[in-house]
């Protein structure tokens, strides 16, 4: 079995692991050990890649494998990875370790609920390891399957309408997703020629321009929805608020960043004329995502609708980053999905931690609780002045890095659009020190939350890793800044031609 290959595998025997599993301790052994699994495979990984780089190892993708899956269509199941599949391989395999360790008390069907969730991270890790489109696009579909039941069955409030809309809206996405891509393998060789799947070999093929134009809105559409692209975001804040603790990390943390990774990897690479072209578009788009979903989490008053809505924000600045196609603004977006990813999966666990004390999300009805869970107070500030962009946290590396890339654009309209978006960073302050002082500080403690227990052991182990996590990205990001950056350059070729 090719080294990758081991992501989509290790999952897989999870599964298995866990329909053999007899009681709920063996269920948990088997959590355990699959994601310690998966982490250590990263983190193996990560340092793989780094050292084949410094040996001189230039090539586009790393330890590649291809094996012909379907000659008529010439499709193939073909993985490799570059320094952006490898972060994201690295934040998914980080948020199935605290995401199992968050799940540790899960009251109903927990082999069900396990299962569910391995089969969404077998999606999940198997899309960020494609360069195949169809089989891109398998596993993209393998991941958002899952999500309908582990909202609709595990989550909590209208979870029943919200597994739906989202259901709903991300198969759409999907549709106009499958038009693109197969426009795009029906252009990808010349008249004659043999047609491919295969994201690199298309590459070398310039597409249409004509194609391009219309089947890049398709592509960058069908990804975008997943990445919360204003008007087609109203599925998030509700997906969110209805999911259990895990499936929100793993939605939040990972799920959205297939958006922006797709939207980077097929539709501004293979289609570079009309990105140039049409970005102005998305760029308003995204730039609306970045302001309405900021000044929305600023009037919400349950935690999971504002960290949602955070998200939305969030999300949206990384498709914004991206259409700036230049080297610092996307190496900035893949910054902010690993900063995102972290700080968004570190507060949704808290949120579900305090709200399993409290049995409450609104903030109206909760005060004074770090007198109360000083652990836990502690993590939501934490993950809080990340959100905001402290220096020394994640978010700051992340946003500068956007900005600073936009701003490189000399033209008004995107010197325009990128100081509107930058306004975001005072919105995201207003909320985020609102619901602290409210949630936290609080003058009035309600009585009933009086004797309320801090932090179990599972729980402050996976607090305690992501906040090592987002502290580490934003106290020494040069190596991965680098490790994206390089990645990156492939693109601006692609974009320069």
């Amino acid at each position: 079995m090719n080294f990758l290959s081991l992501f989509v595998g290790i999952p897989v025997v999870m599964m298995l692991g866990l329909l053999l599993a007899g009681n709920l301790k063996q269920i948990r052994a088997v959590m355990v050990a699959g994601a310690t699994a998966l982490l250590a495979l990263a983190v193996m990984l990560t340092i793989m890649y780094l050292g084949e780089r410094s040996a001189g190892n230039t090539a586009q993708m790393l330890f590649r494998a291809d094996v012909l899956w379907f000659a008529p269509f010439n499709i193939h199941y073909a993985v490799g990875v570059d320094g952006i599949s490898v972060v994201m391989l690295l934040l998914s395999a980080v948020i199935v370790f605290t995401g199992t360790f968050a799940s540790w008390r899960m009251a109903m069907q927990q082999r069900e609920y396990f299962m569910w969730f391995c089969l969404l991270a077998t999606g999940v890790f198997g899309f960020f390891i494609s360069i195949d489109l169809f089989t891109m696009f398998m596993f993209y579909e393998i991941a958002l399957i899952p999500m309908y039941l582990l909202i609709g069955v595990w989550g909590s409030g209208r979870k029943e309408y919200a597994a739906m809309k989202l259901t709903l809206m991300l198969m759409g996405g999907s549709a106009f997703l499958l038009v693109g891509i197969l426009g795009i393998y029906f252009h990808s060789a010349p008249a004659g020629g043999t047609y491919t799947m295969n994201l690199l070999e298309i590459a070398q093929y310039r597409i249409p321009m004509e194609a391009q134009r219309l089947f890049f809105p398709l592509t960058f559409i069908g990804f975008g929805v997943l990445g919360a692209l204003f008007p087609f975001h109203t599925w998030s804040p509700d997906g969110h608020a209805s999911a259990p603790t895990a499936v929100s990390m793993l939605h939040a943390g990972v799920l959205m960043k297939l958006g922006g990774y797709g939207c980077f990897r097929v539709a501004i690479y293979l289609m570079p004329e009309a990105a140039k072209e049409l970005s102005w578009i998305f760029i308003l788009l995204t730039g609306i995502s970045v302001v309405y979903g900021a000044y929305s989490a600023i009037v919400q008053k349950d935690l999971k609708y504002i960290n949602a809505y955070s998200s939305v924000s969030h999300c949206g600045l990384v498709l914004f980053a991206i259409l700036m196609l230049n080297q610092t603004a996307m190496t900035g977006a893949v910054l902010q999905m690993l900063s995102h990813g972290l700080m968004t999966a570190l507060f949704f666990a808290l949120i579900g931690m305090i709200y399993s004390r409290t049995h409450t999300r609104l903030i109206t009805e909760m005060g004074g609780l770090m007198r109360v869970i000083p652990f836990l107070g502690v993590g939501y500030v934490i993950a809080g002045l990340a959100s905001l962009g402290l220096p020394g946290l994640s978010g700051f590396v992340a946003e500068m890095t956007v900005f600073v890339g936009a701003f490189e654009q000399a033209d008004t309209f995107h010197r325009v659009m990128t100081i509107l978006a930058a306004t975001s960073i005072v919105i995201t302050a207003v909320y985020i020190l609102r619901v602290i002082g409210k949630l936290l500080y609080g003058s009035v403690v309600n009585p009933a939350h009086q004797q309320l227990k801090d932090a179990t052991w599972d729980e402050r182990l996976a607090v305690i890793g992501l906040m090592l996590a987002v502290a580490a990205v934003g106290l020494a990001p040069l190596w991965i800044s680098d490790m994206i950056s390089d990645s990156m350059v492939t693109v601006v070729e692609q974009l320069a031609k």
